[in-house]
């Protein structure tokens, strides 16, 4: 077949391409080596929020039920459905999916594809049979794969990564996770809440490295007290499997070791660029991913690249706004934009999201400014639904008084957060915000309230 485009990779970034393609009023293919919605829908994102609830409603119930008024005989749970329901959830989304294409008339090639030469797509389908289709554009979203440790790969069993994490057919007693990173931290909430003993090993000074200290500070204090064991400032020396599972060598800031022993350990220290196969290679960045200019195309002509394989930040999101502008951008639609603000978020409770400057960053930059801060627990909706951990806290300019950042722990805080990804993206001041009357009683109102904090206006602290 010849197609105007043919998308190599079906997760956010390859499926949304595609559909945008399709909007466009041309003819398009994506081809993707496993299902539709790649690892964010399959084996990310998706399934992991479902396992996430889980952990809530159980933690909720067995610690907090008594404050609620709630009286059980015992709480227990059923590993194998919790792990059922996850799958069951992500391939009802895979299906929807599909149904999109069929909707746009997308054609759907499962298989791996591969560039053997320019405008011309080879996919190998599971059975090993070959077609090759050509195109006169190529978009590249092959995204990426979990990396591992040097010198202690995964097997599986007893070193895993996080798609192993979401299937284990036995809970494990203890688990041992490297790496506090959104991923990492996750699953630690996750297994801590079902009883797992957990320990996280992080080698920067706080979990969740990227975010405001302050907001990694409070998330390390409500996870130390929930029970899980957080060890920052901490490197990995030494890994070894053993009989009964890993054990597991760290040295903290002093370099003072101690040893660690679990049934399982959880590798999660980042990604590695999952590149197509063939002939024919876009030149890469240094540390492997693709290199696309402004447009988001390669150094090779018409051929594009978009999410995840063009390297940080790996985000479902980011990567479905970098495919839409590819598309857009490619076919004349529009000059296409690059990511230059995004929200990131963190599931575990309390949530975590953040968008914009950390407090950290706007001194870096040498850029004045104010802080506005609202707890929870001074928040009516916050204490009436028993979730006061956490602050909204914005990091707004000195002179005009626009919103540079945005940082939220506690209670939805990964539904909050858009609001003020809008005020940025908008280049809305302090002044906007506080007219803006939210409604009450609502979470959201911190946001009102934390603006105020900043000028002295706030009325509930």
């Amino acid at each position: 077949m010849n197609y105007d485009l043919i998308v190599i990779g079906g997760g956010p970034a390859g499926y949304v391409g595609a559909i945008r393609a399709a909007q466009l009023g041309k003819k398009v293919a994506c081809v993707e080596m496993e299902r539709a919605g790649g690892t964010c829908l399959n084996w990310g994102c998706i399934p992991t929020k479902s396992l996430l609830r889980n952990a809530e409603l159980f933690h909720l119930m067995s610690h907090r039920a008594a404050e609620f008024g709630l009286k059980f005989e015992s709480v227990s749970y059923d590993w194998d459905k919790i792990i059922k329901r996850s799958r069951d959830v992500s391939d009802k989304n895979a299906a929807g999916i599909e149904f999109l294409f069929k909707k746009n008339k997308v054609d759907y090639i499962r298989g791996e594809g591969t560039l053997d030469k320019p405008g011309s797509v080879t996919v190998k389908s599971a059975d090993g049979k070959t077609e090759t289709h050509t195109a006169s554009k190529i978009l590249i979203t092959t995204g990426v794969r979990p990396r591992p440790m040097p010198g202690f790969p995964y097997d599986g069993k007893k070193v895993i990564s996080s798609k192993e994490a979401m299937i284990l057919p036995t809970q494990p007693k203890s688990m041992i996770i490297i790496g506090a990173g959104a991923i990492g931290i996750e699953f630690a909430y996750f297994y801590n809440a079902f009883g797992t003993k957990v320990t996280v090993v992080e080698m920067m000074p706080n979990i969740l490295p990227v975010e405001d200290t302050e907001v990694s500070q409070t998330l390390e204090k409500s996870l130390s007290k929930q029970g899980i064991s957080l060890l920052t400032n901490t490197k990995t020396t030494r890994t070894e499997t053993t009989a009964d599972g890993v054990k597991i060598t760290v040295a903290d800031a002093k370099g003072v070791e101690k040893v660690l022993e679990a049934e399982i350990c959880l590798v999660a220290i980042g990604v590695q660029p999952l590149l197509p196969g063939g002939s024919v290679k876009p030149e890469l960045t240094e540390r492997g991913y693709i290199k696309t200019n402004d447009n988001y195309e390669t150094s090779l002509q018409n051929v594009y690249a978009a999410g995840d394989i063009i390297g940080p930040p790996w985000l479902a999101h980011v990567a479905s706004f970098e495919a839409t502008q590819a598309v857009d951008g490619m076919f004349g639609a529009h000059k296409p934009k690059r990511v230059t603000t995004f929200p990131g978020c963190t599931y575990c409770q309390p949530q975590v999201a953040s968008v914009g400057l950390t407090e950290r960053a706007a001194k870096e930059k040498g850029i004045k400014y104010k802080v506005g801060k609202f707890p929870f627990m001074a928040s009516g909706k916050a204490r009436a639904i028993g979730e006061i951990e956490g602050f909204v806290k914005l990091i707004l300019g000195e002179q005009h008084g626009e919103v540079l950042g945005a940082h939220i722990i506690g209670p939805e805080a990964t539904e909050i957060i858009a609001e003020l990804g809008l005020a940025i993206t908008l280049e809305a001041t302090f002044e906007e915000i506080e007219a803006t009357i939210h409604a009450h009683p609502t979470l959201s109102e911190a946001v009102h309230e934390a603006t105020g904090q900043a000028y002295g206006l706030a009325i509930h602290i």
